[in-house]
């Protein structure tokens, strides 16, 4: 009874008809946020509602000012802040911090021990061979804890062959390294020690504390002339900015606004080492050349494998979904043989035109990727270039197959992209988005690479990217489950690099987060971490034999 006479009082200071309505219609709009806010989960409302009148493409141009970090929600944690959290509470604790005074308290490769567990005067082929370390600092006193980033191989240069071995670390000081002896013949046993455990921890805490070791420079067209300005992923500043965001998928790129130019003008982009660093000045000694790298088996003899009569046919072929353990396989004679699954021979030129015939192919990622593109015409004849009008090596670069009805083509990832070399971002979007185009069918494979370029940067960037590109894949997969999806892990690359902005340690992690989130998805994997481990190229570009094996494993998958 009260709240009529209360209505009925209020719509009596306003007689006029239209005022009545306009009344109502703010009581209406008044009580539907009053409810909206009184529910318990009304902060994920808020989020739904303003994703729903965002644009789908993620090229928006906003002019804003101050911006500390890319986007977060500022809303209750969404299911990928959640899964973000989870995932760097373990990285955290597989990287604690380390303590460190002076180098000669750090692990010493020269100091440690290695012991051979069993040794024999032969072996046969298949067998698995044990080693034990003990860490030791450059005092000779022993470690009491792990974390130190190792590389284990197994290799015999008369036969161009390698393999990987596992480390366990038993976060004592202690280690067992197990190699699989997949050849015959005299094997040469390899444990270097990239980074002692006091640098991993350095590079951890440096990695996850900036975003501005690369400086971006934009490029805007402005008539007949060009504009410069600063970009990033982060922008310090007061100053008017161009945002270039990805709203669904909280991805963000920074420039500074120039002077009477549309932020819609922004046509290239070039970046260069910004030369900050968050190592600390005394911890560099423990990233120099004789630091990095040291083997630990040197005085150690080569061992001899014999066949013994032994030979292990995997009969399982090659397909998308399963599992790959470590080490994924070896080469012999620059051969890429893999441990779990039975190779096609793909050798014959038909026989790989057969494969390709009515095949769409969608390369997307680093310059890793390119060199796919790059090599395949030398394996296949009749694919030809077809140019797209671009302009340097990142533009993206297609191969026709007419009368086969193939196609293939190379885009690169979009924001973060390391290079000198001033790069187009005119057509430029996030791999997510990319997925998004594609309708997908039984003929249609897509092929991801993601991390080199991600390595200067904190890990949640990688994390998050991560994430999208699975669930863009998880969406795919919904409208065409028949679709084939491959990912390309990294490779290796030089060990006296930058190591702050780009060592292996990074690309290491990044692998762990990739088969993480991964996981449970039914793609392929192409081992390229541990091919160039097996090969010893430590070259973020490594040579054609390595690509072709690459290749020959993602045609395995889709043939």
């Amino acid at each position: 009874m009260m709240e009529k006479t209360f209505i009925h009082r209020l719509l009596a200071l306003f007689p006029n008809a239209i005022a009545h309505k306009l009344l109502l219609m703010w009581m209406f709009v008044l009580a539907f946020w009053v409810i909206s806010f009184s529910l318990k989960d009304h902060t994920k409302f808020l989020f739904s509602l303003r994703n729903s009148i965002s644009l789908n493409h993620w090229n928006m141009f906003r002019n804003s000012t101050y911006l500390e970090a890319p986007p977060n929600p500022e809303i209750s944690p969404t299911e990928t802040e959640l899964r973000i959290k989870r995932i760097m509470e373990k990285l955290d604790q597989l990287v604690p911090p380390r303590p460190f005074t002076n180098v000669s308290s750090t692990t010493s490769a020269t100091h440690s021990r290695a012991t051979v567990l069993s040794p024999r005067d032969t072996y046969c082929r298949g067998d698995r061979l044990d080693v034990l370390l003990e860490m030791r600092d450059h005092l000779g006193r022993r470690k009491e804890y792990g974390g130190d980033f190792l590389r284990a191989r197994i290799f015999s240069p008369g036969l161009k062959a390698g393999a990987s071995g596992k480390v366990t670390d038993f976060n004592n000081g202690t280690y067992l390294v197990s190699f699989t002896l997949f050849w015959e013949g005299q094997v040469s046993l390899s444990v270097l020690l990239i980074h002692p455990s006091e640098g991993v921890s350095a590079l951890w805490r440096a990695r996850n504390q900036g975003y501005d070791r690369v400086n971006f420079t934009g490029q805007f067209a402005n008539g007949p002339s060009q504009v410069l300005s600063k970009c990033g992923l982060t922008l310090h500043t007061s100053a008017e900015l161009c945002e270039y965001l990805d709203d669904r998928d909280q991805e963000a790129f920074y420039c500074l606004k120039p002077p009477r130019v549309p932020c819609e003008a922004l046509t290239h982009v070039t970046t260069r080492s910004a030369n900050i660093s968050y190592i600390r000045q005394k911890e560099w000694a423990l990233f120099h050349r004789s630091n990095v790298g040291v083997e630990m088996m040197k005085n150690f003899a080569s061992i001899k494998v014999l066949a013994c009569g032994k030979s292990k046919n995997i009969e399982a072929k090659c397909r998308l979904g399963m599992k790959s353990p470590f080490p994924s396989g070896y080469t012999v004679k620059r051969k890429w043989i893999a441990a779990f699954c039975k190779q096609i021979e793909l050798n014959e030129t038909k026989t790989i035109n057969d494969c390709l015939k009515r095949k769409l192919i969608y390369l997307m990622g680093d310059s890793t990727l390119r060199q796919w593109i790059q090599y395949l015409p030398k394996m296949v004849k009749t694919l030809k270039d077809f140019d797209l009008h671009g302009v340097g090596p990142f533009k993206t670069h297609m191969l026709l197959d007419a009368e086969r009805h193939t196609l293939i083509q190379w885009k690169k990832h979009g924001h973060p992209f390391i290079t000198q070399s001033l790069f187009s971002v005119k057509d430029d979007n996030y791999i997510p988005r990319e997925i998004d185009r594609i309708a997908g069918d039984k003929d249609t494979a897509i092929v991801i690479t993601l991390g080199q370029h991600l390595r200067p940067f904190p890990i949640k960037i990688f994390i998050r990217r991560a994430i999208n590109v699975q669930k863009a894949i998880e969406r795919l997969f919904l409208r065409s489950p028949e679709t084939k999806v491959i990912l390309k892990t990294e490779n290796t690359r030089r060990m006296f690099d930058n190591a702050e902005m780009f060592s292996d340690f990074h690309g290491y992690i990044q692998n762990l987060i990739m088969r993480d989130i991964f996981m449970d998805l039914n793609v392929g994997i192409i081992d390229a971490w541990d091919m160039t481990i097996a090969d010893s190229t430590n070259n973020i570009h490594p040579p054609d034999y390595v690509i072709e094996n690459q290749i020959n494993m993602f045609l395995n998958y889709i043939c």
